[in-house]
């Protein structure tokens, strides 16, 4: 199974997110942002599951999505710029 890291704006975003997480049946876990990852907020939810996801993403809120790769990370998604 494919591990994922998702970056937030806010933490009000990471902990909505890992709520979903948590619904999805998906193992997920709050944690600081690593260091090859810049992020706003500082927290991030790394999660065992797949992408897309099977249900809303909170809007606004997520910053990117990265795929988990050994001691790298590839961007899946990324918040467009505004």
């Amino acid at each position: 199974m494919a591990v994922y890291i998702a970056t937030f704006y806010a933490h009000f975003g990471a902990v909505r997110f890992k709520r979903l997480c948590d619904g999805w049946h998906w193992p997920a876990r709050m944690m600081p942002v690593p260091r090859r990852l810049s992020s706003s907020c500082g927290t991030c939810v790394r999660w065992e599951g797949e992408w897309p996801t099977p249900g809303p993403v909170p809007e606004g809120e997520m910053e990117q999505v990265v795929l988990v790769d050994g001691d790298t990370y590839q961007p899946v998604w990324v918040a467009e710029e505004c």
